[in-house]
């Protein structure tokens, strides 16, 4: 198989908010992005996905859109954008956006006709429904920022759903002129030459016709928050959906002999793996890449992330490429989760399994959750739940370039502080120390664009025992192998006999690498890679 750029590339996720101020106001903006490509480009990336930058008055930052075919101007203007994708471009990086379509900003003027009257053109552009015979609302479908997903409006008498906040009405897509209109959306970006989109919430985007309530969910405490009291069983998932991924697809794909070649899908979808594999489509024609979340609240153990590789390499359909990611803007960071030391580990993990990684800004820098006090939240989802930790803000904290003030990213205080050991970790200082997790990345970047078997070649478990996770990449002759100590006290691994002549090529600690009499010796919190002679 010939490998497409989007499957050997590396996209790394840009939260522009918090990436590079330029004009001092505390919030970062497209010409800070700009800024930073030579990092970008350094570091050894293959594309960038840019979050929400469209006008919005920021109910959910910017995933509440007032308008799809502009930029907000606290991240600049249009022409910005523009300049930001030539640069990106004559450097060889690729640039992925945000759309956002399975709901607008209650400002959006779709909206704002829709709810004018019951007789207005674009009423059914959106879910109006009459209250119930109590005047409650239709159903107990709940908001994934708690409380009933249907808002009253008063002066129309109906319930208008909103599957997030009620500042987020969600589109109606079984009407097709809201399909046609957002595909005019794509067209636009696309024409202006974005290489492809991270679809947001992908399968929230048809609910079933007959909006009956949803099962409550049995397993449900209070610590999960309130949405998980019932499951959404008919608010989300719906077969119809599959259709709405396929016309993007052939929307994406029509682009791909325009000169600048395949253009890309990546579609968010938070459903069990059976569910989730569903979105490559029939006979490939979904979403290039169904966004495959697991690695970000699996175990973190050996033989429970062998059987979940396991289980995605045979879900998915033939010839569909895989994914991977550690972290988002949604999830706690990976060093959180896994420590600093296992968050080394979990980069090569990240760098060497089959399909596209996607790593999560800073995560290369090694940042954690960053503290936020009372004061200091920003994210509608803690402020609706506070005191369950499911607050987005430590996530999405201020990068840190370098020593200087505010670490580099304003002149001003950030809309979101630092992290609080940043005059150590951050980009500058990390760049220059050759054992910082940087400088980790860095090498297996290079070592994925040096080794195609690392990039694209055959994917094989290997056995392996205690905390040991370990697999082969690619083929005799050219074969690589990777050994993983997920534990905390040295490991070793018996090495296949064909593995004999194999040498190190890196390690998570330091150049030393231990083999004695056909097994690897890993220190703990270890990985390795290993390549024939």
């Amino acid at each position: 198989m010939t490998s497409l750029w989007w499957q050997t590339g590396v996209i790394y996720q840009v939260y522009p908010r918090s990436y590079q101020d330029t004009n001092g106001d505390g919030v970062g903006d497209l010409n800070g992005i700009e800024r930073r490509l030579d990092y970008l480009v350094g570091l050894g990336i293959d594309a960038i996905w840019i979050s929400p930058f469209y006008p919005s008055p920021m109910a959910d930052f910017g995933y509440d859109v007032a308008e799809y075919l502009d930029v907000d101007s606290r991240f600049g203007t249009l022409a910005d954008f523009d300049d930001l994708l030539a640069a990106a471009h004559s450097k060889g990086l690729r640039v992925l956006i945000d759309l956002v379509p399975n709901h607008t900003s209650i400002q959006h003027a779709w909206f704002v006709e829709s709810r004018a009257s019951r007789s207005n053109p674009r009423r059914s552009w959106y879910i109006w429904r009459d209250p119930g015979p109590d005047g409650a609302p239709p159903n107990n479908w709940i908001s994934d920022f708690g409380g009933s997903a249907w808002e009253w409006d008063e002066a129309s008498g109906q319930y208008y759903y909103h599957a997030f906040l009620k500042e987020q009405p969600d589109l109606n897509w079984r009407n097709p002129e809201v399909r046609n209109a957002m595909y005019g959306v794509m067209r636009f970006w696309l024409d202006r030459g974005v290489d492809g989109f991270r679809i947001d919430v992908l399968w929230h985007m048809i609910k079933a016709a007959d909006f009956p309530d949803n099962p409550p969910n049995s397993e449900w405490r209070p610590s999960m928050g309130e949405k998980d009291r019932v499951l959404q069983l008919h608010s989300t998932d719906q077969p119809e959906v599959h259709a709405i991924a396929s016309e993007m697809r052939t929307i994406a794909d029509s682009y791909a002999g325009s000169g600048q070649g395949p253009r890309v899908l990546v579609g968010e979808i938070y459903l069990p793996l059976d569910r989730l594999v569903r979105y490559y489509g029939p006979e490939r024609r979904g979403v290039h890449l169904p966004a495959n979340f697991q690695l970000i609240n699996a175990p973190w153990e050996a033989r429970a992330l062998e059987t979940l590789i396991a289980n995605y390499e045979s879900a998915l359909p033939p010839d569909a490429w895989p994914n991977w990611a550690l972290g988002n803007h949604d999830r706690s960071r990976v060093a959180t989760k896994r420590g600093p030391v296992q968050a080394r580990v979990a980069a090569m993990l990240l760098l060497t399994l089959r399909g596209t990684p996607t790593v999560y800004y800073g995560d290369e820098l090694g940042l954690s959750d960053v503290a936020i006090t009372p004061a200091q939240v920003q994210d509608p989802l803690e402020l609706r739940e506070p005191g369950l930790g499911l607050g987005r803000d430590p996530v999405r904290a201020s990068m840190p370039w370098d020593g200087r003030a505010n670490a580099g990213f304003s002149t001003a205080e950030p809309w979101l502080p630092l992290n609080s050991d940043w005059p150590a970790r951050n980009a500058e200082k990390l760049a220059k120390d050759p054992s910082s997790i940087l400088t980790l990345y860095r090498r297996l970047l290079a070592a994925r664009r040096a080794y195609p078997a690392l990039s694209a070649g055959a994917f094989r478990l290997l056995d392996a025992t205690g905390d040991v996770l370990a697999y082969e990449r690619g083929h005799d002759p050219g074969g690589m192998i990777v050994a993983l100590n997920l534990g905390g006290s040295p490991q070793h691994m018996i090495l296949p006999d064909r593995a004999a002549t194999f040498r190190p090529l890196l390690s998570t600690i330091d150049e030393f690498v231990s083999i004695e009499s056909g097994a690897l010796l890993l220190r703990a919190d270890e990985g390795v890679i290993l390549t024939a002679a």
